[in-house]
């Protein structure tokens, strides 16, 4: 079971700028291997602080509005909103303690 969410263009107002708790996206594509690479580690952020963070994943290829407007130009770029405002952004693969660290100044 996945603890991440898939959201699209359509859903993104309503799964990431609406949501009660803070959200992490990713965004990536399924051609990038870094993005392949932190994978595993945001499943495990997903699973961890399920019910305090949401860890939401856009893939750029099919929501490329969303993409467009946060100016996401290399992938995997991570954007942490809080309150449906961006207050972090990650970009690149890297362990899964720096994606902990940004996480934690935010809940």
């Amino acid at each position: 079971m996945k603890d991440t969410v898939a959201v699209q263009d359509a859903s993104f107002k309503a799964e990431v700028l609406d949501s009660s708790v803070p959200v992490l996206v990713d965004f990536w594509a399924t051609w990038c291997a870094p993005c392949r690479a932190i994978a595993p580690a945001l499943e495990e952020l997903a699973t961890q602080y399920k019910g305090k963070l949401k860890i939401a994943k856009v893939d750029v290829d099919e929501s490329q509005q969303v993409a467009q407007q946060f100016g996401i130009r290399s992938i995997p770029t991570l954007l942490l909103f809080k309150g449906g405002r961006v207050v972090d952004q990650l970009v690149g693969a890297m362990p899964k303690t720096k994606l902990e660290d940004a996480i934690k100044k935010q809940l």
